[in-house]
């Protein structure tokens, strides 16, 4: 089926449309979910997030355009996921699989790995606040600048102010600590 037809489908209200629409994309949306949260929520919370995209996508079915329905979808998708993590309301811990060091491949490094990323969790949850929530919702939750500011209450320089100072703080410990 086209994205033209299942579009023509959904605005229609025949739930056809809906299913030709998830049998093709929902590996996509999972994908974009799953990478935004996958290391803050449990797996049932991110398949929560896609079943609301195509339910957004059912409802505004009008606003769809066939060839921008990805995009269209994709964009849903990192904004719910986004707003999950905010409804949670809490810090999310900084997962070890997530703090991943390229270039190492033998399991003698195992230890020193894990070591690193010991290190590298300590000294972001060693930030002060508000400056940890900034460079955790910017690197780990990939909100904007403008994002952070406008949910924040913040001017646009004061975070990236805080985010400089974050980095330079993290490379003063990590280097103070031989983790580099």
């Amino acid at each position: 089926m086209t994205e033209q037809t299942m579009i023509r489908k959904m605005r229609s209200r025949d739930p056809a449309g809906l299913e030709a629409l998830m049998d093709r994309y929902i590996p996509y949306v999972s994908a974009v979910v799953w990478n935004l949260l996958r290391f803050s929520m449990q797996p049932e919370d991110a398949e929560e997030v896609v079943s609301d995209v195509f339910l957004a996508a059912w409802n505004q079915a009008k606003d769809l355009q066939s060839g921008k329905v990805k995009a269209w979808l994709a964009a849903v998708a990192r904004n719910k996921a986004k707003s999950k993590l905010r409804s949670m309301a809490k810090d999310l811990p900084l997962e070890e699989d997530l703090l991943e060091l390229p270039g190492r491949d033998s399991p003698e490094t195992e230890l020193t790995q894990t070591e690193e990323r010991f290190l590298v969790n300590w000294a972001v949850n060693d930030l002060p606040e508000p400056d940890k929530e900034i460079f955790l919702r910017h690197y780990y939750h990939a909100q904007t600048v403008r994002e952070i500011s406008e949910e924040m209450a913040l001017k646009e320089s004061t975070i990236k102010t805080k985010l400089r100072r974050g980095r330079a703080k993290l490379k003063e410990t990590l280097t103070r600590w031989g983790a580099i």
